[in-house]
């Protein structure tokens, strides 16, 4: 079927926008391809349609639950077959979704980096058919990148089964380098890459000096009508921020890695549907949140690189119109910037502390540990043995890239129930309502072997066929657990540690340069050009940014806080220089008071609120295309204008009256 027919039927557009259509014409010819396309510039398209189009299944690696549950529903809502393989589903699970990609004529399969390396994947792998496969996110792969992630490396191994499968790589945010080892690390048959422009016409990039942050932040949603985000860096501040701006009439809600998926779905939906304007949040918000109509994005905290926040700052304005992307910045957040370099890399001595201590935690034993899985709670080991929180994550982080260990993200572990009595005992059980009753009825036939052992359940496919919310069902269970009618535990987010290797003497731990200093040089330049994008008060933001990318281009994007300023500056000075002839003009016909000059030259100006205008220009407001509603030139405006003529040595004034000065 054609391509623009597939859209049409599927997405309900009749054409495709800047590159799509290119890197699927190439995909589909076979070619391995590399696609760069800014935050909403229709990423999916350009692996859904070929998907379509050709025969078998694309594998789409991504690294976000919350992206791969968001695309398989969309996916579905459109009638297209996909499943998605993440954390916290069991093995049987798991099973069933692999037997159904082999036989049950799905297109798409989502796939988190990590599950492409086990055995499971792998064997069932050798059975299907796979079209192509796509790398989302594929900066992360890159040690150049800013967000590499060393689960990615596993993806290059896939070459080895699907030797003649195509690989679609996609990013928003890749510098030359990274764009050429991407390519690189997943081993392109040849070069091969498609790239947009990283420029938004309609953002408005926008830097703000200040030292109430608060106060800015209250003054610029209350100027920009719609939806907002705002990041900020602590999980903790999200809460603040979002319950100071209610305290000042603003529906806002929080939003971070921390909190259960049910009020994450909860909060994302209030918000996309507008029923909560604005959500504050940590940079745990946004990939795969498909809101177009966000008028503005704030950061309250600089973010530590222009990778980040190019695509953090792009989630605004996806619909094409007129949209802001603001940086609130004061006098330490500099330092603060600066900071985080040693506290991202931390120096190898303390790396080395973590890791000895880490043996201690779990008791582990010289040579001992290879293939070893341990659940790892951060706060007590940090309470045990007296690290900050932050430096010891890093320096896992850090250890988990040497190649020691596997220092795994929060693991989402499904809610598991089993009964605590027996069957013939639970028809005994009185004073439980007709809607208990049904619970539990529900339970037993949507599962088997609640008798015997405890069962990951899903409380949304249990609401679902009650009618019923997802806290309703959580609620129930909770009490028929207290009641010691079921065994239930909830939902719950682990971190492991998974030893690759056996434990050595911490003398004997290596951090190579390539993990550490190499690294921690790259991070130190993106540092650097974030404090030079928000003090740099004389070059177009746009331009700025477009220039790190590798997007050269003289010409300035007209509406961010430079530009703008810079506008200001001509217009007042052009002003300026008309009011001054004038003045002259009026003063060649012979001499006058000061208070009728001002007389005559407010009758000369056809538009005379456009001086005032230039020479009291507002410092936030954009400069007016219809100057006519501000007042007319002012005493005290006049008076500046003719100190600078007599300055200048243009004109005197002599017993109170003005004249042109004899040459």
């Amino acid at each position: 079927m054609p391509y623009k027919t597939l859209l049409k039927q599927y997405w309900g557009y009749d054409n495709f926008r800047g590159i799509q259509e290119e890197i699927i014409r190439s995909i589909a010819a076979g070619r391995d391809t590399l696609g760069l396309m800014p935050t909403g510039g229709g990423k999916s398209i350009t692996f859904q349609v070929p998907a379509l189009a050709m025969e078998g299944l694309c594998i789409v690696v991504t690294p976000l639950i919350a992206l791969m549950k968001d695309q398989v529903a969309n996916l579905r809502r459109r009638g297209i077959r996909a499943l998605a393989i993440y954390s916290g589903m069991t093995h049987e699970q798991i099973l069933v979704t692999l037997e159904n990609c082999i036989f049950g004529n799905y297109k798409l399969l989502y796939v988190s980096p990590e599950r492409l390396s086990t055995e499971l994947f792998l064997t069932k792998l050798r059975r299907m058919k796979v079209s192509m496969i796509t790398v989302d996110e594929s900066h992360c792969i890159s040690q150049w990148g800013y967000d590499f992630r060393p689960a990615y490396l596993n993806i290059a191994s896939l070459r080895q089964y699907l030797p003649h499968t195509p690989i679609l790589a996609l990013t928003a945010t890749a510098t030359p380098q990274v764009v050429k080892d991407i390519q690189q690390k997943l081993q392109f048959k040849a070069e091969n890459v498609f790239k947009m422009s990283f420029e938004r016409t309609n953002l408005a990039y926008m830097v703000r000096h200040t030292d109430n942050k608060p106060a800015e932040l209250l003054r610029i949603l209350t100027a920009i009508a719609g939806s907002a985000i705002v990041y900020v860096r602590s999980r903790r501040r999200t809460k603040e921020v979002a319950e100071w701006l209610q305290a000042q009439g603003i529906s806002a809600l929080y939003y971070h890695a921390g909190i259960d998926d049910a009020a994450k779905d909860q909060r994302q939906q209030l918000w996309r549907s507008d029923k909560a304007r604005v959500i504050v949040a940590t940079n745990a918000f946004g990939m795969g949140i498909d809101k177009a109509d966000v008028r503005v994005v704030v950061h309250l905290d600089v973010p530590d690189s222009p990778e980040a926040y190019f695509q953090e700052a792009g989630r605004a304005g996806r619909d094409g119109l007129k949209a802001y992307a603001i940086i609130l910045y004061n006098s330490s957040d500099k330092a603060t910037l600066l900071q985080r370099i040693p506290r991202t890399f931390p120096d190898k001595a303390y790396i080395a502390k973590v890791y000895e201590d880490l043996q201690y935690y779990y008791q582990m034993a010289m040579g001992d540990g290879q293939g070893c899985v341990r659940a790892f709670d951060l706060f007590d080991f940090c309470q045990k043995f007296k690290h900050s929180s932050l430096l010891a994550d890093k320096a896992l982080r850090l250890i988990d890239q040497a190649g020691y260990l596997e220092y795994t993200e929060e693991q989402d572990h499904a809610s598991s129930v089993s009964f605590a009595v027996r069957r013939d005992d639970l028809y005994h059980i009185y004073g439980l309502s007709n809607e208990v009753e049904g619970l539990l009825r529900i339970l037993m036939r949507l599962y088997t072997g609640l008798f015997a052992s405890q069962v990951h359940i899903d409380e949304r496919e249990i609401a679902t066929h009650l009618g019923k919310d997802v806290q309703w069902v959580h609620e129930q269970l909770k009490l028929l657990h207290q009641q010691r009618i079921v065994n239930y535990i909830p939902r719950k987010h682990t971190p492991y540690i998974i030893y690759t290797r056996a434990r050595v003497e911490t003398d004997d731990l290596r951090i190579p340069p390539a993990v550490y200093e190499e690294r921690k040089a790259r991070y130190e330049t993106r540092i650097k050009a974030m404090v030079s994008y928000v003090t740099t008060d004389h070059e177009c933001r746009s331009r700025q940014l477009l220039y790190y990318f590798g997007e050269h281009t003289e010409s300035e994007c007209g509406i961010c806080d430079v530009c703008l300023r810079q506008q200001r500056s001509t217009t007042s000075t052009q002003s300026r220089q008309r009011l001054a002839t004038l003045v002259l003009e009026a003063l060649a016909k012979g001499p006058l008071e000061p208070s009728v000059l001002l007389s005559v030259l407010n009758q000369a100006l056809h538009t005379p609120s456009a001086a005032a205008t230039a020479l009291e220009p507002s410092a936030d407001a954009e400069p007016s295309a219809d100057a006519s509603t501000a007042l007319p030139l002012s005493s005290p405006q006049l008076a500046d204008l003719l100190r600078q003529l007599q300055e200048e040595g243009h004109i005197v004034l002599t017993h109170g009256m003005l004249s042109l000065k004899d040459k």
